[in-house]
């Protein structure tokens, strides 16, 4: 046996995808971190020996422009390209290229902390090491390290060091919170395994084992979907343990979870009532996935007033959008649907109070962990949100290592470097512009070879869509709207009405407040472009709702090419999954407004305005996402063999040692790791591929660099020597697919 001591300024236990993200986030700010994971591989519940999809704002579609950014993106989009197929193992692959791509960050795998060691009083403690058993190496690891982070989803690290938190579920006046219980109790989530199937093409018998469950004994086949070409995460309702202790009772909800997946089989195959002769288990699940444990007490509880509100923290350093999603305490058993939400109109926003411990100085946290009451904690803990929690606190403990500060002396004195920081970093947060001192680009005047200044889809594919109920597109306006165009289909002559709304918050998108309304005659007849008397001029620059009503006559023309900052919505009233799986509120705007995949098929419209959403200046305006338009250049559609560039101007000469270009790489593309859909490209389209950096020095202008096939949203170019320039300039030499060049941000340092 071998006893080691590992000093780093930051030690991160636990590697599922918040661990992952808060360790690469601090070692890329300069921080030394060791990375403490307890199983084989990184990714958590994510991983292969789980399998969950990597869910977060998106909410599968129902959350526009909502797909993570920062570390979490580039994770989404790298697989996107290596994994289109959803191969769990090449998933584990690209999280783990991720961590040993930081040369700062030391790993430890199959290492399990038990021991902490703290002192203090109750109510100020400090951490001042974390002991771990290395398994089957025999090493015995003592890390010691300034500032901790428990990534741990249980919160072991926290609990051990003394660490306020909370089990279960608070009574309903302690926050107010619509969907908590009268009186607290000690109810959690349970946990779940799942089950891959496979057609071998062959028959094949199945024997279940002797503790198989006998389903039909129980409520299972009448109130869960059973189908036998379902597998992985169709079955994540098959969920236990809820009123048992999902840490202590581990081993009897593994086993009876393991009961009623050879009895769910045993159904499929020998019940007569499946097509499943050739059908064979290809893996089952040895590690149930963890959906609640501990909560930490931070200075901050976020609750689900917070959530449905959409409250803009000042603190607020990362973003959610899944649904509150709670379970039934009897899981897989109860009588009532596997689950119910309750859903927001866009995102929502994280604060860094509900990051750190409310009484460990030197201990922050993220992932499920975090300080949420159990309701809020029903959206916080999908993985993608688990993740951008987990870069926030990553960087939040980084700027502490550098300042020497406890974090909550950070959010006190230090929030807005945070934040900046953050948005540097192109991490996930909305509506927070960048007034970084130190951008030389915010100083530019900024011009473009071209830029997109009418907004039209004018090009139909062969689809078309009747309007049995309302549709509707959205699209930026600025800085007004004169009227607006339709590609339409009439069977008879018809009266066709449009409604005008905004959308209220910029970040999201949904019908919010009725700005205009219009109708047009219509004559029978294919191909018609209708004029539509639409005028709106807001008070500053936003999206357009426009409702078309429902119109059983007409049909709107599908096209087959994207156009960014464009959306089309179909109405819908009926829930596009069983009510047996989730009970979802059907009035809430996201839920009845939804894009049924079809979000790269928009109508063909024409809005008559000039617009000015896509100039180049957006690249400086301070946003790197979409919020009230999309916020990024565009130029004119590129000519065939054509060039566009975007240039930076300053009144004299700056230095330039480091260049920042963010491309769009489509926000509101909804991407899973284990693939819940398939995406029929492998690059986003939008993305630049080729394109070279180009400075004019001494009045001459000079290549200092070209990069081709690029896939990725965000490049850090730093030169090797710092040139002084007046002019800049982005030259785009191809996409990867879109006609049109297209970058979000561009920031400029000198040093």
């Amino acid at each position: 046996m071998r006893n080691e001591t590992v000093q780093t300024d930051i030690t991160v236990v636990g590697g599922g995808l918040a661990g992952v993200c808060a360790a690469i986030a601090a070692a890329r700010l300069g921080r030394t971190v060791a990375l403490v994971q307890n199983r084989p591989v990184l990714g958590g519940n994510s991983s292969s020996e789980v399998r969950v999809w990597v869910c977060g704002a998106t909410a599968h579609g129902t959350h526009r422009y909502a797909r993570e950014t920062g570390i979490m993106g580039e994770l989404f989009v790298e697989n996107q390209y290596r994994n289109p197929d959803g191969n769990p193992y090449i998933w584990d692959l690209v999280v783990l290229e991720a961590v040993r791509a930081e040369p700062n960050i030391r790993l430890f795998l199959n290492t399990d902390v038990h021991e902490v060691e703290a002192d203090g009083d109750e109510n100020d403690r400090t951490i001042r090491s974390v002991t771990g058993w290395m398994m089957g190496s025999e090493r015995r690891i003592r890390f010691e390290s300034k500032y901790y982070l428990d990534c741990t989803g249980d919160g072991l690290v926290g609990f051990l060091a003394g660490a306020k938190y909370r089990i279960g579920r608070e009574a309903r006046h302690e926050y107010n919170e619509e969907w908590a219980p009268e009186v607290a109790d000690d109810i959690t989530l349970g946990s779940t395994i799942l089950f891959y199937t496979k057609d071998v093409g062959h028959p094949v018998k199945y024997v279940p084992p002797s503790f198989a469950k006998d389903i039909t004994k129980t409520s299972i086949p009448m109130k869960r979907v059973i189908r036998s070409g379902d597998s992985g995460c169709h079955y994540w309702w098959i969920e236990w343990g809820g009123e048992l202790d999902t840490v202590h009772d581990n081993e009897r909800i593994r086993d009876e979870l393991w009961s009623v997946i050879y009895g769910i089989w045993d159904y499929i195959k020998n019940s007569g009532k499946f097509d499943a002769d050739n059908m064979t288990l290809e893996w089952v699940g040895a590690l149930p996935g963890k959906r609640e444990y501990r909560r930490f007490v931070g200075d901050y509880v976020l609750n689900q007033n917070d959530i449905i509100a959409q409250r803009p923290f000042e603190d607020g350093v990362a973003i959610g959008g899944w649904s509150i999603d709670l379970h039934p305490p009897q899981g897989m058993y109860s009588t009532e649907s596997g689950s119910k939400h309750l859903h927001m109109d866009g995102v929502y926003h994280i604060p860094f109070r509900s990051l750190y411990s409310v009484n460990v100085r030197n201990m922050l946290m993220a992932g499920r962990d975090i300080s949420a009451t159990h309701v809020a904690f029903g959206t916080t803990r999908v993985m993608a949100t688990c993740a951008v929690i987990g870069e926030a606190a990553g960087t939040g403990a980084a700027l502490c290592a550098a300042k020497g500060v406890t974090p909550r002396q950070l959010y006190e004195s230090h929030l807005d470097e945070l934040k900046q920081t953050l948005l540097r970093q192109d991490a996930s947060i909305v509506g927070l512009r960048n007034r970084d001192g130190r951008d030389l680009a915010l100083q530019a005047r900024v011009s473009a070879s071209s830029a997109f200044n009418r907004i039209a889809v004018e090009r139909p594919g062969a689809e078309r869509h009747r309007l049995e109920q309302d549709a509707a597109l959205l699209f930026p306006v600025e800085p007004s709207l004169d009227h607006l165009e339709l590609l339409l289909d009439a069977d008879a002559a018809t009266t066709v009405e449009v409604e005008l709304w905004d959308t209220g918050r910029k970040e999201n998108y949904v019908p919010h407040t009725l700005r205009a309304k219009a109708s047009a005659d219509v004559k029978p007849g294919a191909g018609q472009w209708v004029r539509f008397d639409l005028r709106w001029t807001p008070a500053e620059p936003q999206n357009a709702f426009v409702i078309v009503k429902a119109n059983s006559a007409v049909q709107l023309a599908h096209s087959d090419e994207p156009l960014s900052g464009v959306l089309i919505f179909f109405r819908s009233v009926t829930s596009h999954v069983s009510s047996n799986l989730e009970n979802h509120r059907l009035e809430q705007p996201v839920v009845h407004w939804r894009m049924q995949r079809k979000t790269r098929q928009p109508f063909c419209f024409r809005a008559r305005s000039e617009t000015s959403a896509y100039n180049p200046d957006k690249v400086v305006n301070g946003y790197h996402r979409p919020y009230g338009g999309p916020q990024q250049w565009m130029s004119a559609p590129i000519r065939e063999g054509g060039e566009e560039w975007l240039e930076l101007e300053w009144d004299g000469a700056r230095p330039v040692a480091e260049v920042h270009l963010t491309f769009n790489d489509d926000v509101n593309e909804d991407l899973i790791n284990l693939h819940h859909h398939r995406t029929p490209f492998e690059i986003i389209p939008e993305l630049v591929r080729d394109y070279r950096l180009e400075a004019r020095i001494g009045g001459e202008w000079k290549t200092l660099l070209r990069e081709t096939d690029n896939r990725k949203r965000k490049r850090v170019h730093r030169l090797a020597e710092a040139v002084s320039a007046d002019r800049l300039r982005v030259v785009v030499e191809a996409t990867n697919g879109s006609r049109y060049a297209e970058i979000v941000e561009v920031r400029v340092y000198g040093e």
